[in-house]
C-alpha cells in the first residue's frame, strides 16, 4: 500500500518507539488485517505481532491482567466493541488525529473505541419477485403482505440484535414489541444459517426478502459458487421512520495494560487515515468513513444511503433490552 506524504509525516512525527513492536488481538481475519499491518511496518519499522481469536478475547484480557502483552484490540460489532469498553480492559486516547479521521458518531464519548468502516444492515430482495418500492423502511418488514417471505438469521446474532437496538431508539417498547411480532409472522422458515444463507434462499425460491450486512454481497460476488446467488438478488437500504439506514462498525481500541503504547498509538492513527481506511475497506467492501474517503466501486454500485446518525454506543447501551424482547416474542422459535 503507497501512503501519502501527509500520512508519513503524521506517523514521524509521533515520535520515537519505546520497543520495536505493537501487540494485537484481532476478531479478524488475517487475510484483511495483512496489507494494514505490512504497511505499517513499513512506514514504520514496528513490527506486529497478531493473536488471532474466535472468541473469549474480554475473558482472555480479563485474565492477563496488568501482564498482558496486547496493546489494541481490533474487532467488529458495537456490541463487542462496548463489552470490551464496560469490562474495564482498555483505556481512553487523547489525540487530534482519530479525531480529525474518525467522526464523532462513529467513536466512543469516552474516547476508548474509534470506528476504522461500517456496513449497513440491509434488506436483500429478489430481482424477480420483488419491486424495490416496496421496501422502504425496516418498518415494512413487519408488513403482512410479506408473510411467508423473509428469510433471517438468528434473532439473538449480535447484528440483529443491534438493529433491534435501534429500532428500539426510534420507537418505544412497545412498538418494537410489535415489530418483532410481525417480522417473526413473516419468516418464511424459522431462523438459521449466516447472511449467506439467506441469500441462497432467495436464490431458490425459498423467499423473497432477507437481512444481511452489506459487504456479503461483495463476498460472494467474487466466490464462482455463490454468484449465482447474488445475482439473484438486489441491495434495498431501508431507513428508520424518522432515521436513517442502519449501520454496524468495526473498530480498534487500546488495552489499559499497553506495554507499547507509544507505538500503539501510532498504529490506532495509521489505521484511522484515509489512506489505510480505504484499502481495508476495499478488501472487505465496507465504508471507509475518514472524511474524503470512498467506498469501492463495486460497493458504490449498490447505491447511496442515509446513514442512521445515531452514537453507536447509544444502541450499545439498549442492546439487553433489546435482547429481552427478541427472547419474549421467542423470535427464534
Amino acid at each position: 500500500m503507497r501512503l501519502a506524504p501527509a500520512t508519513l509525516a503524521l506517523i514521524a512525527a509521533a515520535g520515537p518507539a519505546l520497543a520495536q513492536e505493537v501487540n494485537l488481538y484481532s476478531y479478524r481475519q488475517p487475510e484483511l488485517l495483512a496489507p494494514l499491518t505490512d504497511a505499517f511496518t513499513e512506514a514504520t519499522g514496528i513490527e506486529v505481532n497478531v493473536a488471532y481469536l474466535s472468541s473469549g478475547m474480554v475473558e482472555r484480557l480479563q485474565a492477563e491482567g496488568d501482564r498482558s502483552p496486547a496493546d489494541l484490540v481490533f474487532t467488529v460489532d458495537i456490541s463487542r466493541l462496548s463489552a470490551i469498553v464496560n469490562a474495564g480492559v482498555t483505556q481512553p486516547v487523547e489525540s487530534e488525529v482519530l479525531e480529525e479521521n474518525v467522526p464523532e458518531q462513529y467513536r466512543d464519548p469516552g474516547n476508548e473505541w474509534f470506528g476504522l468502516t461500517t456496513r449497513a444492515r440491509i434488506v436483500y430482495a429478489s430481482k424477480d419477485r420483488v419491486d424495490p418500492l416496496e421496501v422502504t423502511t425496516y418498518e415494512d418488514l413487519a408488513d403482512p403482505k410479506w408473510k411467508g417471505r423473509i428469510c433471517t438469521r438468528s434473532g439473538t446474532h449480535p447484528y440483529n440484535v443491534a438493529l433491534v437496538a435501534a429500532h428500539l431508539y426510534h420507537h418505544n417498547e412497545e412498538e418494537t414489541k410489535e415489530w418483532l411480532e410481525g417480522l417473526k409472522a413473516n419468516l418464511a422458515r424459522k431462523p438459521q444459517g449466516n447472511d449467506r444463507a439467506q441469500v441462497k434462499a432467495i436464490w431458490a425460491g425459498e423467499c423473497d426478502l432477507a437481512l444481511g450486512n452489506t459487504y456479503y454481497m461483495g463476498k460472494m460476488l467474487e466466490d464462482p459458487e455463490q454468484k449465482e446467488w447474488a445475482d439473484s438478488a438486489n441491495v434495498l437500504f431501508p431507513v428508520f421512520e424518522g432515521g436513517g439506514t442502519h449501520e454496524n462498525i468495526s473498530g480498534v481500541a487500546m488495552t489499559k495494560s499497553a506495554p507499547n503504547r507509544e507505538n500503539a498509538l501510532k498504529m490506532m492513527e495509521f489505521l484511522s487515515s484515509p489512506e489505510a481506511q480505504e484499502v481495508y475497506a476495499h478488501a472487505n467492501y465496507e465504508y471507509p468513513i475518514a472524511p474524503g474517503t470512498e467506498a469501492d466501486e463495486l460497493v458504490q454500485s449498490w447505491g447511496s444511503f442515509e446513514a442512521d446518525d445515531v452514537n453507536l454506543m447509544d444502541l450499545a447501551d439498549l442492546r439487553p433490552d433489546a435482547l429481552r424482547l427478541i427472547e419474549e416474542v421467542d423470535f427464534d422459535g
